[in-house]
């Protein structure tokens, strides 16, 4: 079998793919900082607090205030779709945006970015001149061990804000709560909730609001299960600059004709990114039961 396979068909088709990823939208991508790198490692600075001298002579010698640095690694990995197809009618459709093929690769890509994500914000973290140093996420930025036996509930967010407003996270910066949809039925169900609060929640069960408590909040299926306690699932609240997500190659697409699988056509799709940590007071592990 054969068909006319040009370079403009396979660039509509990667165009295509593009658009849809961006309509489709990955879930978590808009709640970190993307920056594009080159390399299969990329470095990114970090810069910790000071304090001001205070002048105490006239005419004094000016101070020196030695500002922390540190810096972060991000691995990039490469990732890739495909599917083979041996329906010509299906092949010529392929540069359609309506085609399923199409939603299948964008659909695949968002969940990997989303995935890269949610284990930058729980894993450990590469730190260090050569980033050849782990930081795992650490105690203090999780929910306590004794409190975690419920589901989500008003106490647990008031914890996770308390925890940002007490470390001097910059207000101005935006903050999200990832969590799943179990969740959000948790919250709808607690006996604390009171009117107000509960008609909040209602309507960001409904869609019609995304954000409480000052967190904006953003429902995922792709949130693990925490590994000593397999009902607990791990939810997230971070800021905006709490995790940095590294684009190495954006989405390419290939569409071959394959010998060798009785001549199907072969859908191809591929991309490298990676993800990091930034940092830990930027980030609170909530784990909720299910």
């Amino acid at each position: 079998m054969s068909v006319n396979i040009t370079n403009a068909f396979v660039e509509q088709y990667s165009s295509n793919v593009t658009m849809l990823s961006q309509q489709m939208g990955s879930k978590l991508r808009g709640a970190v900082d993307v920056e594009t790198v080159r390399g299969k490692n990329a470095f990114f600075d970090q810069i910790g607090a000071t304090a001001a001298v205070a002048r105490t002579t006239r005419h004094g010698d000016t101070p020196r205030v030695d500002t922390p640095h540190s810096r972060r690694r991000v691995s990039l990995g490469d990732f890739e779709w495909a599917d083979l197809i041996d329906d010509l009618d299906k092949v010529r459709m392929l540069n359609d945006p309506t085609s399923n093929y199409a939603k299948a690769a964008a659909a695949a890509m968002n969940r990997t970015i989303d995935d890269q994500i949610i284990a930058a914000l729980g894993g450990s973290a590469d730190t260090g001149v050569a980033g050849g140093t782990a930081v795992a996420l650490p105690a203090s930025s999780k929910f306590a061990t004794a409190q975690q036996a419920d589901g989500l509930t008003i106490a647990k967010l008031l914890e996770t804000k308390f925890f940002f407003d007490n470390g001097d996270v910059d207000p101005s910066v935006k903050r999200y709560f990832v969590c799943g949809p179990k969740q959000i039925q948790d919250l709808l169900a607690t006996t604390e909730i009171k009117s107000s609060d509960f008609n909040t929640v209602k309507a960001l069960a409904q869609g019609d609001i995304n954000s409480f408590l000052g967190f904006e909040f953003i429902m995922s299926t792709r949130l693990a299960f925490d590994n000593t306690n397999a009902d607990d699932r791990l939810c997230f609240g971070f800021t905006q600059d709490a995790v940095k997500l590294a684009i190495g190659a954006e989405p390419k697409a290939k569409i071959t004709e394959r010998d060798d699988k009785s001549y199907a056509t072969q859908v191809y799709y591929s991309m490298a990114l990676g993800a990091t940590r930034m940092q830990e007071t930027h980030v609170f592990q909530v784990p909720c039961d299910e």
